[in-house]
């Protein structure tokens, strides 16, 4: 079998230790082929377990779209007729638009190929929450057009959640779909669960800074409680997907006078992060908008209590009072709350945090983590 992946997500050369894990094991399935961006503006064309076609990371957010949208479609053709790829999988319904058009061709000369679209998050309303965008209702009016046409014309749907999966049987009533969370590699996180040392009153956020993972309350509410828990330090990892958001955050922290126990680490790989959530007292992800997100169980199976918000696939995987706590979007007094209560009760929350670990480590058994909807 010959698969492509046409999607927009960014590739190194060489793969860091994750991806290459992924795609090693995906690669037992056939031929890969994947399209996606490079780091810089330099396209390149690499083989590492898959083919990677990379195209030239620009800026602007809209030229990628372009770029992916004009460059896509005849990229994935190439691959159809040169390579005998017969199967596309798109990340999210936009990135399917690509994989769409190339179906659509092929099927004119009467070559079949199969397209799976999945979804990661709310594709209607989570890119407003990332950045301000100008022309707001053009831009939704385009999104929603190019979601549309690539579920109309997929084969099979994939949701990593219940609401992933809601969204898209709203969208494509009578489609089959396929439900599995996203693949990680989870062993390095449930060795660093392993340790029976006593971890710090450490806070850790992990994710892109953007304006929808709600980081500026999880400042504020640190900011509350940082009198009381004179050895709390509150560490944030990620990347600057938005600038002008982090920079903010940060202009914050020095407003605050929490310079020097607010740390931003940027990103970092998985086994760094691993470590950080081996040794710190909670994880919190204070989103306004989530599918079902990776980085919540890692946290769980590196043996974390989780404080996270009450939206989207969270409540699939985070139990109220057993493995974590659930708090309402953006409310800085409940999530306040429930910072105090771990930070003085260490042991008790210990104890909530070995019982993720047991979730997580039962959760990703193999084939325990899909569901089919209306069919294969």
């Amino acid at each position: 079998m010959r698969i492509c992946f046409p999607g927009g997500a960014r590739y190194s050369q060489q793969l860091d230790t994750t991806s290459a894990k992924k795609f090693k094991a995906l690669s037992q399935l056939g031929d890969l082929f994947v399209i996606g961006f490079s780091l810089d503006l330099r396209p390149r064309y690499f083989v590492e377990h898959a083919h990677f076609y990379l195209l030239p990371k620009w800026s602007l957010p809209v030229m990628r779209y372009l770029t992916m949208f004009t460059v896509g479609p005849w990229l994935v053709l190439r691959l159809i007729w040169r390579h005998g790829v017969r199967v596309l999988i798109a990340k999210s319904p936009y990135e399917g638009l690509a994989a769409a058009w190339a179906k659509v061709i092929a099927c004119w000369f009467a070559c079949h190929v199969v397209l799976i679209v999945e979804s990661h998050g709310d594709f209607e309303e989570s890119l407003f929450l990332q950045r301000r965008v100008a022309i707001a209702t053009l831009y939704r009016f385009l999104m929603r057009a190019a979601a549309g046409f690539a579920l109309r014309h997929a084969d099979l749907l994939r949701a990593v959640s219940t609401s992933t999966q809601e969204q898209l049987q709203r969208w494509a009533p009578g489609k089959p779909v396929v439900r599995f969370v996203t693949w990680t590699d989870i062993e390095v996180f449930l060795e660093a669960g392993t340790h029976d040392g006593v971890r710090q009153p450490e806070i850790v956020y992990a994710g892109v800074l953007i304006p929808r993972k709600g980081v500026h309350h999880l400042i504020h509410a640190f900011h509350r409680i940082a009198p009381d828990f004179r050895a709390a330090q509150l560490v944030i990892i990620g990347r600057d997907d938005n600038p002008e958001y982090a920079a903010g955050l940060r202009a914050t922290v020095r407003q605050l006078g929490l310079d020097g126990r607010v740390h931003f680490l940027g990103g970092v790989p998985q086994g760094e992060l691993a470590r950080w959530m081996g040794r710190a007292q909670v994880f919190v992800l204070p989103s306004y908008s989530e599918g079902l997100p990776r980085v919540v169980f890692e946290a769980m199976a590196a043996g974390m209590p989780v404080i996270a918000t009450r939206v989207s696939g969270i409540p699939d995987i985070v139990q109220q009072d057993m493995t974590g706590f659930l708090v309402p979007c953006g409310d800085e007094a409940a999530l306040i709350e429930r910072l105090r209560w771990v930070l003085a009760h260490p042991a008790e929350a210990n104890s909530l945090g070995q019982r993720a670990r047991d979730f997580a480590r039962t959760f990703f058994q193999p084939r325990s983590t899909w569901t089919t909807i209306g069919g294969s």
